[in-house]
């Protein structure tokens, strides 16, 4: 047998798998061949999307199901025995595994990440392959596992027998922590962007821990009940009846499994501490969600329940670690040990991309001045100063800009899909309140189909939150519009939401990354794929923070003596105040009007006289016209980043880094054997066809096709029209060679490019549907041309007469 003819697959059926099998690795249950490792990112086309390549690692190696250790690249026989190294180390990289290997079919090359099995490269023959136990017994070694920890290592993951695996990140971040809770580490901080299944990672952690017996009393702690209830009834529902919920404040100590909510188990006196009629040793484990939020702050009153239960092992699990003058999470957990970025999960396809539609109103920009002695609706005499964008809605209200918000968030749905969930973000209830009943205005029809078309969805009002399952629910058509201030911030499971709206100041990186994470939840089954950020505040500019999607970043770590200076979010407490979320409403909840921040240790005061009259006032002003005068489309390129510049310029720069003259596109284009391989390529780099080809058409009256598109806006040519270029065709009488079968083909093929492009015609598939089926069958209509290469020929001709260029 010649082993230079062999193909990778036939490598690795005839020489590695022998190979493995030899040193004693089950191929059924230990070894994963052409293992997919991510999605492949989503590629979006205007309103089309498509999914990059995946990555497939070869070989996966695991001691027992979802504990990966070692990684095989193969390759042909005409490649070197490394030649799969660096590819097989990024699988590594990726998987955590430290045992690599590369191979050609006669040996491996092993690279040892661990140093304990001597060089960090070593050839081996194809029998000197290590066993599981000799890997697994290195791995244990390098990861401070030892003899007494292996139970709780070895515990396997919980399998419901559906097929389901836990993605790569979360099978990472599930054995690291409890690798780390065995070596006895009880501080231990995950950071998972928003919609990569932190409680599902949560669920195996706690699972793979209780059965194990080294936890055998967990408590789960969220700030939500819609979180909790959602925990209990999906994720962790194989947990069965050994769970209970925490409610009406009382304690059955009989259960292993506790969930609840931070309020329901806490408050400002001692009696109502509930969680002290457990003893401080009652539980083993506390897991902490969204632990960027009240458990950060050293004075909060949740920080205190993880005090009394101090001897237990502390796990906090958030998107966005919380690191500030006063607050931070890694102060109290460490470092992570595992991070997951947004960044990251876009890049695997595992999350949403986006793109952002930045408009800027006439008044924000200018910013108000009422005239002298200017009173507002309600007659109050409104403070001479110049108002601008950080004060509307705040601290005064002009009526019309709602509305023009209002508008343009109805005409986006209009143009692109009426019944897209969309969030649309307020400063504050009344805010809320307000911008719904613009929308409902603006949207009689629909509200007349069914009511809850737009609702407002905030704390402090029972019907709004009482539609907020249905508003996630993907199955459930109506809300389509939710107008909210903080509730849906955080812990909201949208999968199917395709629109956010930003009509709120942001100044909180960790708010706006917990704000953008409502749309990159993926879902298949409701072609949920991207989405989109309208955004009125210039909110997103802080997408160029450093801070944004990057590292948990220290800002500050406070040191003896030194003052503390309330940040973003605190900036409006007085200096004695703290971070006290003592109700349901509190820390990204609805505050009822009024309420005020108290310490634990603290009494009620109440405003003096004086206090109450010089209490802020809103002012509302309904005559004061206001306009769009500004409207940019910016993009998450290929990179990861926004497309800063304006969408031609990126066009023109992108398509001349590939073809720098016109001659150069034409001679691309022309020797291209299908046009939309080009279109799709440029569609990869973040040349967006939707809105390139909708400004051209205001210009032409008419759809361009993508050939005339690149022409116009990067090579400065004359634009045509898809329908022009076909009745170009037709002048020169180019369909005289053809006669019966085949003139009828070709005739339909300019119809069919006239209407819809350059895409459906270059499919074979076009001659199973009409008009085609009509004229004969597929087979038929392909002898009618000679056969599959005539028709090709003749296809490839069609082309060439419609992109002739014209003066």
């Amino acid at each position: 047998m010649d082993k230079k003819k062999l193909t990778e697959r036939d490598i690795c059926t005839k020489y590695i798998n022998p190979a493995l099998q030899n040193a004693g690795w089950n191929i059924q249950t230990q070894v994963l061949e052409e293992h997919p490792i991510t999605d492949g990112r989503i590629i979006v086309r205007g309103r089309l999307h498509t999914r990059g390549k995946r990555r497939r690692a070869d070989y996966v190696l695991s001691y027992k199901k979802n504990m990966p250790i070692a990684i095989i690249e193969a390759k042909d026989n005409n490649h070197s025995l490394g030649d799969g190294m660096q590819q097989a180390l990024a699988y590594s990289d990726a998987l955590d595994a430290p045992f690599v290997f590369s191979s050609n079919g006669d040996g491996f090359l092993f690279h040892d990440r661990t140093g304990l099995f001597g060089k960090t490269e070593t050839t081996l023959s194809l029998d000197e392959f290590p066993s599981p136990e000799t890997l697994w017994e290195l791995y244990c070694q390098y990861k401070g596992i030892h003899q007494n920890a292996r139970q709780t290592v070895e515990q396997p993951y919980y399998d419901d027998g559906s097929g389901r695996t836990p993605r790569y990140y979360q099978t990472v971040a599930i054995n690291r922590t409890v690798e780390a809770v065995a070596r006895g580490q009880n501080r231990i901080l995950l950071v998972m962007a928003t919609g990569t299944g932190k409680t599902f990672t949560a669920f195996q952690i706690i699972w793979r821990l209780w059965k194990s017996k080294q936890k055998k009393r967990i408590l789960f702690l969220a700030d939500r009940n819609i979180l909790v209830d959602q925990t209990k009834n999906n994720d962790f529902k194989p947990f069965g009846q050994a769970m209970t919920k925490v409610t009406n404040r009382t304690v059955d100590p009989s259960y292993e499994i506790y969930l609840s909510l931070y309020q329901a188990v806490t408050g400002s006196e001692d009696e109502q501490n509930i969680y002290k009629q457990f003893s401080p040793d009652f539980f083993d484990l506390v897991v902490i969600d969204e632990c960027h939020r009240g458990s950060a702050s050293v004075d909060s009153a949740w920080r205190q329940i993880l005090e009394y239960f101090s001897a237990a092992t502390h796990i906090g699990l958030t998107a966005t670690p919380k690191e500030t003058r006063e607050v931070s999470n890694i102060d109290y957990f460490g470092e992570p040990v595992y991070t997951y970025s947004l960044k990251q999960g876009i890049e695997d396809g595992f999350l949403a991309p986006y793109k952002v539609v930045r408009i800027d109103l006439d008044r924000d920009l200018q910013g108000w001045r009422p005239s002298k002695g200017q009173t507002d609706k309600h007659g109050e005499l409104i403070e001479d100063r110049i108002y601008n964008q950080k004060d509307f809605d705040r601290q005064l209200v002009l009526e019309k800009r709602t509305e023009v918000v209002a508008r343009k968030v109805t005409e986006f749905l209009e143009q692109t899909d009426p019944y897209q969930k969309t969030i649309v973000f307020c400063e504050d209830i009344d805010h809320a309140e307000r911008m719904r009943q613009a929308l409902v205005n603006l949207n009689p029809a629909r509200v007349k189909e069914n009511r809850k078309y737009v609702m407002r969805i905030t704390g402090d009002e029972q019907e709004g939150k009482a539609e907020l399952d249905n508003f996630i629910n993907p199955e459930e058509r109506y809300p389509v519009i939710a107008t909210t201030s903080k509730l849906m911030t955080t812990g909201v499971d949208a999968q199917t939401c395709k629109l956010i709206v930003l009509d709120q100041r942001i100044q909180s990186m960790t708010e706006f990354k917990q704000i953008i994470g409502r749309g990159t939840r993926i879902n298949d089954d409701y072609n949920k794929h991207w989405f989109t950020i309208l955004d009125f505040k210039k909110a997103t500019e802080l997408f160029a923070d450093p801070a944004f999607d990057g590292d948990p970043v220290k800002v500050y770590e406070p040191k003896a003596g030194e003052s503390v200076v309330p940040d973003d979010e605190q900036e409006t407490l007085e200096p004695d105040a703290t971070e006290l979320p003592l109700s349901e409403e509190a820390e990204g909840y609805e505050v009822e009007p009024g309420e005020t921040w108290h310490r634990d240790d603290s009494k009620p005061t109440w405003p003096t006289e004086d206090e109450e009259k010089s209490k802020r006032v809103k002012y509302v002003v309904g005559d004061v016209e206001v306009s769009v005068i500004a409207e940019r489309v910016q993009y998450l390129g290929p990179d990861g980043k926004l497309i800063t510049e304006s969408l031609k310029d990126f066009t023109r720069k992108k398509v001349k880094e590939q073809y720098a003259t016109l001659t150069d596109f034409l001679k691309g284009w022309n020797q291209a054997e299908r046009k939309q391989a080009i279109i799709e390529e440029l569609a990869e780099q973040g040349v967006m066809w939707d809105d390139l080809i909708k400004d051209v058409s205001k210009k032409l009256g008419a759809e361009p096709d993508p050939f005339d598109v690149i022409c116009h806006i990067v090579y400065d040519q004359p634009p045509l029209s898809r329908k022009e270029r076909a009745e170009q065709v037709r002048k020169q009488n180019y369909f005289s060679k053809y006669e019966g079968a085949s003139k009828q083909v070709l005739d339909a093929l300019l119809d069919k490019y006239t209407d819809d492009g350059i895409e459906p015609i270059e499919d074979m598939k076009v001659l199973t549907i009409a008009p085609f089926s009509n004229i004969g069958a597929p087979m038929e209509l392909l002898q009618a041309f000679g056969g599959k290469p005539g028709y090709t020929e003749a296809l490839k001709d069609l082309e060439n007469q419609l992109y002739q260029q014209t003066s």
